[in-house]
């Protein structure tokens, strides 16, 4: 490892871009004898869509056995937890990269209502969960639509 200089023959004029290409050559250096960090397994990224009716509720989960997901209602909210388990590790190699991730997560999505289990629907394809959560009558009745009028208000006389 290269201690670093604060700058060269090269950067007299400009010893900061020295000081840049240095710092930029300690990390790259770092990051070759360090290839990867385990953070563990991300939460699924989640798309939430309204109807009139229901809540569509995608979520991405490439590489989990659909066994391995669990879905739960607890109140308003719907729980999508699961473990992604690791492949047989080989000794026999030398990992230069590693980038997937493995291990438990969790993803929590709030609704303004409580759900019961006979309202959620969930189907798994091809790493693709898909959710659909029926609204109770009472809140599909409640969505009222509000006129919006042109112009500017008309002054309110002082009481």
């Amino acid at each position: 490892m290269k201690l670093p200089t604060l700058w060269s023959h090269h950067d007299v004029a400009d010893p900061f871009r020295s000081m840049r290409r240095e710092m930029e050559d300690l990390f790259s250096d770092f990051a070759r004898r360090w290839p990867s960090i385990d953070f563990g397994m991300q939460p699924p990224a989640v798309d939430v869509a309204e109807t009139k009716e229901t809540y569509e509720v995608t979520a991405e989960i490439p590489g989990v056995d659909q066994a391995d997901i669990k879905l739960s209602i607890d109140g308003n909210r719907l729980v999508i937890a699961g473990e992604k388990k690791k492949e047989s590790e080989q000794k026999d190699k030398d990992w230069r990269m590693v980038e997937r991730s493995y291990g438990s997560f969790q993803r929590v999505v709030a609704l303004p209502f409580d759900l019961r289990e006979d309202a959620v629907s969930a189907w798994f394809d091809k790493g693709v969960l898909h959710l659909t959560v029926r609204k109770p009558p009472a809140a599909v009745a409640q969505q009222k639509k509000i006129e919006i009028r042109t112009g500017a208000p008309a002054a309110q006389k002082p009481a």
